[in-house]
């Protein structure tokens, strides 16, 4: 039996670890799972490391596939989630329906915390950009609490300690106290799209193909939606 390595983004990590263990019961097959945020999966494979899955931000895997570095055919959509918007559980949630009122919704609130986009993650990178795009950059310098990731954000809300959260709503769904409202405002909003691929070198090429398929199964869809992400199709 067959032991893979996967590089996998770190949003996916609850779904998978469950979705792996059903598949090592099925198949005999053990997955040796490495998360981490896209940024800091995609400079380790710049670097040279290698697995036998890799389960990344669609741009990430459509680079890697352009570079001939994965095994024609093996690539797959698995699911997309969006950054969204969170507040502690039993508080009157802010207007966030356009993007005037979201704008209105960040400038009210006390202390907001989002994914630092020093960390790489595809959410953190994308409010960077959002909030030099609205002209909201200094305020946030000024009442911005930057996090790690989307857990932490999701829990500096339940806490109280923020009144708004903004990451990946796969990562908000987890953590008892925060409530996801929605997500951003079209056309503000930004999906993330995770697709999965077997590369070159892997010495278990249809031992991957086989948990790649695990992870997209009709019969998973609940699942993922429960933590926050929708499949394709």
């Amino acid at each position: 039996m067959a032991k893979l390595k996967v590089l996998c983004a770190r949003s996916m990590h609850k779904v998978v670890e469950r979705l792996s263990a059903d598949f090592a019961r099925a198949t005999g097959h053990e997955a040796d799972i490495v998360f981490g945020t896209v940024g800091a999966l995609q400079a380790r494979i710049d670097a040279g490391e290698t697995a036998d899955v890799f389960v990344l931000s669609a741009p990430g895997i459509a680079r890697l596939e352009q570079a001939g570095a994965l095994v024609p055919g093996t690539r797959s959509d698995v699911a997309r989630t969006s950054v969204g918007v969170a507040v502690r559980e039993g508080t009157t949630a802010p207007d966030i329906s356009t993007p005037d009122a979201f704008k209105a919704a960040l400038v009210a609130a006390r202390a907001i915390a989002f994914s630092d986009a020093a960390v790489g993650g595809s959410a953190g990178v994308h409010l960077a950009r959002l909030f030099d795009q609205m002209g909201l950059s200094d305020m946030i310098k000024a009442k911005g609490l930057p996090q790690q990731n989307g857990g932490e954000v999701a829990s500096r809300v339940a806490e109280g300690n923020a009144d708004i959260g903004m990451t990946l709503i796969a990562e908000i769904v987890p953590i008892k106290g925060a409530r996801v409202i929605g997500p951003l405002p079209a056309p503000l909003g930004n999906d993330a799209v995770y697709c999965a691929a077997v590369p070159v070198g892997s010495a278990a090429v249809e031992a991957a193909r086989a948990f790649i398929a695990a992870l997209t199964r009709p019969d998973t869809r609940q699942l993922w939606e429960a933590a926050g992400f929708e499949l394709p199709g």
